[in-house]
């Protein structure tokens, strides 16, 4: 497969790529930035392009690794089982993961910060449900702890609880105790925390409720 680069044209339908002639016959395929170094009259020997090919796969890699991270940060069990499920090779993913992580795009610790934070805004949990999402994401024990040790969980207990009440107010006082500690139980916030929220004090709906409490529900 050796020969002299005849021409290098970049592809119409995706102007990044640039085809590589060899001896007036197509060679091969390039990312832009791999087939910077070219010019025409050069001579490759297949060493030479193999380790361009090699080079190429690495640069596409690199780029849907980005794009996957253009939605959200992602833990670096996550991006690892993305680039093999494209079939990306394990030296490639090595040297991917290598780029990414020295540049500080992947950091699993940043990464489990991110997602306690936000959740508090958005979709409120407690530490029990965010422990299990993180190991769910691959996090070691250790990231995941120091990202819960600064999670306010009174805070986003009180908070989901405010946008759960509002969609429980058309209920009975006894109805809605048990229904808001259905749901803030199910977001894996502590039974105990839950019963010291549910007061007529913070819930003015609870002033019917003549029990005053619910039982846990395993």
């Amino acid at each position: 497969m050796a020969g002299t680069i005849t021409a290098l044209e970049h592809q119409k339908r995706s102007s990044d790529r640039v085809n590589v002639y060899l001896d007036g016959e197509f060679g091969f395929s390039l990312a832009g930035s791999a087939a910077a170094g070219l010019k025409v009259g050069t001579w490759l020997s297949e060493e030479t392009i193999a380790e361009l090919k090699d080079a190429d796969e690495a640069e596409r890699a690199h780029g849907r690794a980005l794009d996957y991270l253009s939605y959200r940060p992602r833990s670096e069990a996550e991006m690892r089982k993305y680039l093999a499920d494209k079939n990306v090779t394990e030296p490639v993913i090595e040297a991917v993961m290598d780029r990414l992580i020295r540049v500080g795009l992947i950091d699993d610790e940043a990464f489990a910060h991110f997602w306690c934070d936000n959740r508090a805004r958005f979709r409120p949990r407690g530490r029990r449900m965010l422990r299990y999402e993180l190991s769910q994401k691959g996090l070691s024990s250790a990231a995941i702890e120091a990202a819960l040790d600064q999670y306010d969980e009174p805070a986003a207990l009180r908070k989901a609880a405010h946008a759960q009440a509002r969609r429980l107010q058309h209920l009975t006082a006894d109805e809605f105790r048990r229904r808001l500690f259905e749901r803030l139980a199910r977001r894996g916030f502590s039974y105990d925390h839950i019963q010291e929220i549910l007061t007529p004090q913070e819930f003015p709906q609870l002033n019917d409720d003549e029990t005053g409490r619910t039982e846990c529900i395993g």
